[in-house]
């Protein structure tokens, strides 16, 4: 890759916001005023904005490999704080997508040195599941609900954060897990149902 183009394109992507709006740099630097958080995965074919049609301002966005929510993640859990507590963000999205190289290194028993600590999480999610993994006999079918089941599990981790319970109670925050089919384009909500989790987990992860 030129590295030239990108400061080419860079050019062209202001000219055609200031042909559109000619304040419009001074308006997005007064701030910003997202509804949503976007977790999603670093996989450089899963660009959050552009599938969703959204714009610079419209979405607080963390990417990692596999689109993780782990408690010990300070990186994600300072973004999740953030976006909640001080954006005061109304929705959150835990968006995955299939052909996820993240999941698909987790389904093996290589040894991958320093990713093994973070597949460790993904791979207890099949632990967690793998009755009905191990039923599936297609692998491909395998690696899609495994890709499908690990976006449950993390909208499952976020749920147990106290910035997401207490924003809930407060003024009705919504945890979202969404598929992205990378050989269709498309969105799938998986409708991850809030309520009946927090009521499941309640006993051992409500926090007052």
């Amino acid at each position: 890759m030129n590295l030239d183009r990108v400061f080419e394109n860079n050019e062209g992507w202001i000219k055609d916001k200031l042909t559109l709006n000619p304040n419009y740099f001074e308006e997005l630097g007064e701030g910003q005023n997202p509804e949503l958080l976007f977790i999603g995965c670093s996989d450089s074919r899963v660009t959050a904005e552009e599938l969703m049609g959204l714009g610079p301002g419209e979405v607080f966005v963390h990417r990692n490999i596999a689109n993780m929510v782990i408690g010990t993640d300070l990186n994600v859990m300072s973004v999740v704080e953030y976006a909640v507590v001080h954006l005061k963000v109304n929705h959150v999205v835990v968006c995955g997508h299939f052909a996820c190289g993240g999941v698909k290194a987790a389904m093996q028993s290589a040894d991958l040195g320093i990713l093994n600590p973070w597949l460790r999480n993904i791979r207890d999610v099949y632990r967690i599941h793998k009755t009905e993994l191990n039923a599936i006999d297609c692998e491909e079918k395998k690696y899609d609900r495994l890709v499908e089941l690990n976006v449950q599990e993390q909208c499952v981790n976020l749920i147990k954060t106290a910035a997401v319970q207490k924003a809930f109670r407060d003024r009705g925050l919504k945890v979202h897990g969404w598929v992205f089919d990378i050989h269709t384009g498309k969105l799938i909500d998986l409708k991850i149902d809030f309520d009946a989790i927090l009521k499941n987990i309640m006993e051992i992860y409500h926090l007052d």
